[in-house]
């Protein structure tokens, strides 16, 4: 049995590893392209700027708040943390077979390094929404307190589904792309372009089921607090840690057949 020392000796070397395995993601990513971090700007920037325009400019939007670009911003930010975390992670074994195979490293850290990167730049891209809630005058409230609780519950949904589809994708490699399908929906069934309570009474229960309907009323509350739902919240929790325990156990039972696969 490993004395204390030690443990802490191992927990310290993985989480340093972990560092730097998402620090290297970060080097490559921006080291091949020529605007580097201003693409993690752009995209969520580019999205809230044609929904902010085709619902406020084109057509009467019924939906969301005042101002509508802070309403969109607040839950597309987050959105491309999930969005770019889940693809990735469906590669996770696949694009560094070799370090994989040859490190000496808890294998959760493929994984927790995809997340941790893609947070890394959702914090990168909050500026925008900074600037254009000082723009737009975006009333600002006490609530914008709980904006670390919702990327708690972000990061520990995200790493949940990442640990299920990580594994998965080796054995079944059609769920790379089943997975970027599920996200085209997962898009439009998450309250987005809209508010959770926008949501007509029948559809009203897939709120419910969704936990990032109640992850993304806390990253809004800071600016509308009308979205804060409590109760809508306290479900989304109880799923996030419920897929969190689901993807620790599929990751456990499925890592070695992993390993055996690449």
């Amino acid at each position: 049995m490993h004395s204390s020392p030690e443990r802490r000796e191992r927990r310290a070397s993985t989480w340093s590893s972990l560092w730097l395995l998402t620090r290297r993601d970060l080097k490559v990513r921006y080291s091949t392209s020529l605007l580097g971090y201003l693409w993690s700007i752009l995209d969520p920037l580019l999205m809230s700027l044609i929904y902010w325009f085709v619902f406020t400019q084109v057509f009467s939007r019924s939906v969301g708040e005042e101002p509508y670009i802070v309403f969109l911003l607040t839950a597309l930010l987050p959105w491309v943390w999930i969005n770019g975390a889940i693809t990735d992670a469906t590669r996770a074994f696949l694009r560094d077979v070799k370090l994989v195979r040859s490190v000496s490293l808890p294998h959760w850290i493929w994984v927790g390094r995809i997340v941790c990167s893609k947070g890394i730049e959702f914090v990168l891209s909050l500026p925008v929404l900074v600037v254009f809630a000082v723009v737009s005058g975006a009333r600002v409230g006490w609530e914008l307190a709980l904006f670390p609780l919702a990327v708690l519950l972000l990061a520990a949904l995200v790493l949940g589904i990442g640990l299920i589809v990580a594994p998965l994708v080796v054995f079944f490699r059609d769920l790379e792309r089943a997975a970027k399908l599920v996200l085209r929906v997962l898009f439009y069934a998450s309250p987005i372009i809209y508010g959770a309570a926008d949501l007509p009474a029948f559809a009203q229960p897939l709120a419910w089921l969704n936990p990032l309907s109640g992850i993304f009323a806390l990253f809004r509350a800071g600016f509308f607090p009308d979205q804060l739902d409590w109760p809508l919240v306290g479900a989304s929790a109880a799923f996030t840690l419920i897929i969190l325990a689901v993807g620790v156990v599929v990751f456990r039972r499925s890592i070695g057949g992993v390993l055996k696969e690449l």
